[in-house]
């Protein structure tokens, strides 16, 4: 059993059954074994969310190799199954305000985001779910879920 994070209600349905080799990969994206994911055709299919996210997930991580790309066009992720959260495991949707728990360094500027601040009104990025955007010292930048805690 390999539960799929973040965990959500820690029931059957956050996790999937994946052989050693698919749980080494998924563990360490290093020691990728390309021609071992092409169980991905099929499985990308379940309908089971754990095994639709998984399988969302390598793709993403294979997407340069050319084919899961193909497969990443065709597939479709309904709301309910790919949801944004924070470091905590809490819900996070447009428009919410967040607080950042880490200072960030802010690629292509020369500041940071200091640890506690706010940051109202985000907007979630498209098709990554680990991302969201949002405005601090007047710029938009994009921020990891996991460094960030939702404020209520």
């Amino acid at each position: 059993m390999y539960e799929v994070p973040p965990k959500s209600t820690g029931s059957a349905e956050d996790c999937i059954l994946v052989c050693e080799t698919c749980h080494e990969q998924i563990e360490n994206p290093k020691k990728m074994e390309v021609p071992h994911w092409r169980c991905l055709n099929d499985s990308m299919w379940s309908q089971v969310p754990g095994v639709q996210v998984m399988a969302w997930r390598m793709l993403i991580r294979l997407k340069d190799e050319g084919w899961p790309q193909d497969l990443l066009d065709m597939l479709y992720l309904g709301d309910p199954t790919l949801k944004y959260v924070d470091c905590n495991g809490v819900e996070l949707a447009a428009g919410d305000t967040i607080t950042v728990f880490k200072d960030l360094d802010v690629k292509g500027t020369s500041f940071t985001a200091k640890r506690g601040t706010a940051v109202r009104g985000i907007s979630l990025v498209a098709g990554n779910h680990e991302q969201i955007k949002g405005r601090v010292k007047g710029q938009q930048i994009v921020i990891l879920t996991k460094f960030v805690k939702k404020s209520k």
